[in-house]
C-alpha cells in the first residue's frame, strides 16, 4: 500500500529540471513576440507580408516537431533538445543581424524547424511519470510554458526602455535565455528515455489524418476540437496582430507595446492561476467554455471598434524612425496623424483588453478538460495530442487569416471577425456542448 502511495504521487524533482528549462527556453521565444511584426515593417512588409512570416514559425514546427520527436524515440530525448534548442540560438542571432526581409524569414523557418522542445518536454515527462501523475506533469509543463510567456514581454520590454527601442538588442536577449537553455539542458537534464519503451512513445505521439477525421466524427469531442482550432484562430491571430493594430490606432511601438502585452500577460495569470480551478469546480467546465467564448468576443470586437486617436505622447516622426530603424525603408502600415492625440484610443485598448485575456487565458484549459471528459479513458491521451494538433493548426493559420484582413479591409476588420466568429461559435455551443 505504501509503494502505491508513492507512485500516485508526482516526485517534482524528476521534472524540476525540465520545468526549468522550459520556463527559460520560452522566455527567449516570447521576448520577440511583440516585435516581429515592427522588425518586419522596418523592411517594407505590409500586414499580409507580416502575416506569412508569423505563420512561417507554426508551419515550419508543426513540420519539424514530429521528425524531431521520432529523432528522440530513436536517439534519447537530451540530444535531440540539445540539437532543437542550438536551431533556435542560431535563429535568434540570425534575427540580431538581419538586414532584410529575407533573412527574417529565414531565421523564422530555422526557429521553426527546430521547434520540437515542447514535444520533446512532454515526452520527457511522460518518461518520468506514470498514468496517475501524468496529467499533473504535462499540467506544470503547461504552467512553466505560460509563465515564461508572461515574463518574456517583461523583459523585451525593459531591453527596449534601456536601450531607447533597440531591436537588435531584444533579439540578443532571446539568443541569450536561448543559450542559457542548452546549458541547463546539458548539466541538469539526464536522459529519461528507456528504449524498450521507445516504441510505445512513437505509437502515443503518431499524428494521422484518419485519426483526426475520427476524433471530429464524434458529436462532443469533434465539436470541442473545433471550439479549440476557432478559439486559437481568434486569440492567436489578436496576440501577433496586437503590435500593427496599436501602430495603426495608437501609434504605439515597440515599448510601449511590450508594456500593454504584459499587462495583459499578468491578466492571464492570474485568470489561469487563481481562478480557473475553484470556477471550474463550482460551475463546471461548460460554463467556463461559455464565458471564455463570449469574453474573447466581446474583447475582439471592443478592440476592431477602438478609435483611432493616437497616445498623447505620440510623434509621427519618431515612431516613423524607430520602426525604420534608420534603414530609409518605406513603411507599409499607416500611421494615425498628430493631431487627434488623447487618452482616449489606449483607454479604449486597456478596457477591451480585459475580456479577451479573459477569454484567452480561460478557454485552452477548459476545453482540454471537457475533452479529457469527453473521451474514452484508454484515448484520453491521443485526444490531448488531436487537441494541440488542433491548437497549432489555429496558430499557423491566424496570422494569414489576420494579415490578408489586415491588408486588404482595413486594421479593425480581422479582430471584427475573429468575435463575431466566436459569437457564432458561442449559440452553437450553448445547444450542443453537454
Amino acid at each position: 500500500m505504501h509503494s502505491t502511495e508513492i507512485t500516485d504521487k508526482l516526485d517534482v524533482r524528476k521534472i524540476l529540471p525540465i520545468l526549468v528549462i522550459i520556463f527559460v527556453d520560452l522566455l527567449g521565444l516570447s521576448i520577440i513576440i511583440p516585435l516581429l511584426p515592427l522588425y518586419a515593417a522596418r523592411y517594407g512588409a505590409d500586414a499580409l507580408m507580416v502575416g506569412i512570416l508569423s505563420a512561417s514559425y507554426p508551419l515550419m514546427q508543426f513540420v519539424g516537431a514530429p521528425i524531431l520527436g521520432r529523432l528522440s524515440d530513436r536517439f534519447g530525448r537530451r540530444p535531440v533538445l540539445i540539437a532543437s534548442q542550438v536551431g533556435t540560438l542560431s535563429g535568434f542571432i540570425l534575427l540580431a543581424y538581419a538586414n532584410s526581409l529575407f533573412l527574417l524569414f529565414i531565421s523564422r523557418i530555422i526557429d521553426g524547424l527546430s521547434g520540437a522542445n515542447i514535444a520533446t518536454a512532454q515526452a520527457v515527462v511522460s518518461d518520468v511519470t506514470n498514468e496517475k501523475t501524468r496529467t499533473q506533469g504535462l499540467g506544470l509543463i503547461g504552467a512553466a510554458f505560460g509563465l515564461g510567456f508572461i515574463m518574456g514581454p517583461i523583459i523585451a520590454f525593459t531591453t527596449l526602455a534601456l536601450t531607447g527601442g533597440n531591436y537588435q538588442m531584444v533579439a540578443f536577449a532571446a539568443a541569450f535565455f536561448s543559450f542559457c537553455s542548452i546549458l541547463l539542458t546539458y548539466f541538469m537534464l539526464p536522459e529519461t528515455l528507456d528504449k524498450e519503451k521507445a516504441t510505445a512513445h512513437r505509437a502515443r505521439r503518431a499524428f494521422t489524418w484518419d485519426g483526426l477525421r475520427e476524433a471530429l466524427s464524434r458529436p462532443q469531442v469533434g465539436l470541442l476540437l473545433v471550439l479549440m482550432f476557432a478559439q486559437q484562430l481568434a486569440f492567436g491571430g489578436y496576440e501577433q496582430f496586437f503590435s500593427l493594430f496599436t501602430l495603426n490606432r495608437l501609434g504605439m511601438g515597440a515599448t510601449d507595446t511590450s508594456g500593454l502585452f504584459v499587462l495583459a500577460g499578468l491578466f492571464i495569470v492570474v485568470i489561469q492561476g487563481g481562478f480557473v480551478g475553484r470556477w471550474s469546480k463550482k460551475y463546471g467546465d461548460r460554463w467556463l467554455v461559455m464565458v471564455g467564448l463570449s469574453a474573447l468576443a466581446v474583447g475582439l470586437v471592443l478592440t476592431a471598434l477602438t478609435p483611432q486617436s493616437p497616445v498623447p505622447w505620440y510623434d509621427r516622426a519618431a515612431i516613423t524612425a524607430e520602426v525604420a530603424g534608420g534603414h530609409g525603408q518605406e513603411i507599409n502600415v499607416p500611421l494615425p496623424e498628430e493631431t487627434n492625440r488623447s487618452w482616449l484610443g489606449i483607454g479604449w485598448m486597456l478596457l477591451a483588453s480585459i475580456p479577451a485575456a479573459l477569454g484567452g487565458g480561460v478557454l485552452h484549459p477548459a476545453i482540454n478538460s471537457l475533452i479529457s471528459k469527453n473521451a474514452e479513458s484508454s484515448e484520453i491521451g491521443g485526444t490531448l495530442g488531436m487537441s494541440a494538433s488542433m491548437y497549432s493548426l489555429g496558430n499557423a493559420i491566424a496570422p494569414l487569416f489576420y494579415g490578408s484582413l489586415f491588408q486588404w479591409f482595413g486594421a479593425p476588420v480581422p479582430f471584427l471577425a475573429g468575435g463575431l466568429l466566436l459569437g457564432l461559435l458561442w449559440i452553437l455551443a450553448t445547444r450542443r456542448v453537454k
